[in-house]
């Protein structure tokens, strides 16, 4: 599309699998320590200044958010002011909903202040007694008028906080008495919930962001089938052997697959989020074959893990 990108990122929140495909696109990756709040800042306006760069975006979440938006729009680089996301983050700890509840995830893109409604994800999840989460599925299985009502407060929610542009991942918890929001970061959808959204409707949400920095209103189409990614439920522990992974990855409806271990490598348990770093991603008709499909390639992963001091 013409745009030329620079990264920034903590060496220590980059994993190495991940760092060729971010260099690849980008025109330099900058390593700086997020936690060094006035590093981060000088190395957004020494970028900045130095290849003239137009806009700055901040696409993850967490302390570094607040330093980068604040130094963007210092420089004039920014789309929304960092009082939209000190809005976010009073919200999110404010709301609060129970585990049992069911969860959707609502991606929006907004442009000038209008904000579009990607897709809604439902989460999959352990049961009783914990509720941990181990998936994610899209299109949600909701009604129309479930969708509707949802949408109506999640557009509340991004115009109270004043957002003009960008990326929005919104968490909804689906009550008895109405949905009620249990988070909304400025930010695309953890877990790979974009990679979803292009399997099942043929939408690239990560390019929707830069034609809309063009201008451009997001046309999404209906979804055509249904995706999931079911995270693999390792039990915690010291990786020995393990094998299946190659047989995975060649299954027809297999669409994405990640398992960034070694052996020797300490597994984390289900329900941290570091577990969610091994994943498989597949197609279906329905959200019961895509049930099957996940379930199917979580077996198909043989794994020896020793529960040893780490």
């Amino acid at each position: 599309m013409g745009f030329r990108i620079w990264s920034v990122w903590d060496p220590s929140q980059l994993e190495v699998d991940f760092e060729p495909r971010i260099e690849e696109v980008s025109e330099q990756l900058l390593l700086t320590d997020f936690a060094d709040e006035a590093g981060l800042r000088d190395a957004v306006a020494r970028t900045a200044g130095r290849h003239g760069i137009d806009t700055v975006l901040h696409c993850g979440h967490g302390g570094s958010v607040l330093p980068v938006v604040r130094e963007a729009w210092r420089l004039g680089l920014s789309p929304n002011p960092p009082a939209v996301y000190e809005r976010f983050q009073v919200c999110e700890r404010d709301d609060w909903a129970p585990a049992e509840a069911p969860r959707v995830s609502v991606e929006t893109l907004t442009l000038d202040g209008a904000h579009h409604v990607v897709g809604m994800t439902a989460e999959r999840t352990t049961g009783p007694p914990h509720f941990l989460v181990t998936g994610h599925l899209h299109p949600a299985p909701l009604a129309d008028d479930e969708q509707e009502i949802i949408e109506a407060v999640v557009d509340e929610r991004l115009t109270a906080c004043g957002y003009r542009f960008g990326l929005a991942s919104t968490q909804v918890a689906l009550l008895p008495a109405g949905p009620r929001i249990v988070s909304c970061r400025a930010r695309p959808g953890a877990d790979r919930i974009p990679l979803l959204i292009e399997i099942a409707r043929g939408f690239d949400l990560e390019a929707a962001v830069f034609t809309a920095l063009r201008g451009d209103r997001p046309v999404v189409p209906s979804p055509s089938r249904y995706a999931e990614v079911g995270f693999f439920l390792l039990p915690e522990g010291r990786l020995e052997t393990y094998t299946g992974t190659e047989d995975i990855a060649v299954t027809p409806w297999v669409c994405g697959a990640r398992f960034p271990y070694t052996v020797g490598d300490w597994i984390a348990p289900v329900g941290d989020p570091r577990a969610r770093r091994a994943y498989v991603v597949v197609e279906g008709a329905t959200p019961e074959l895509t049930r099957e499909r996940v379930a199917k390639a979580r077996q198909d992963l043989v794994a020896d893990i020793r529960l040893t001091a780490r």
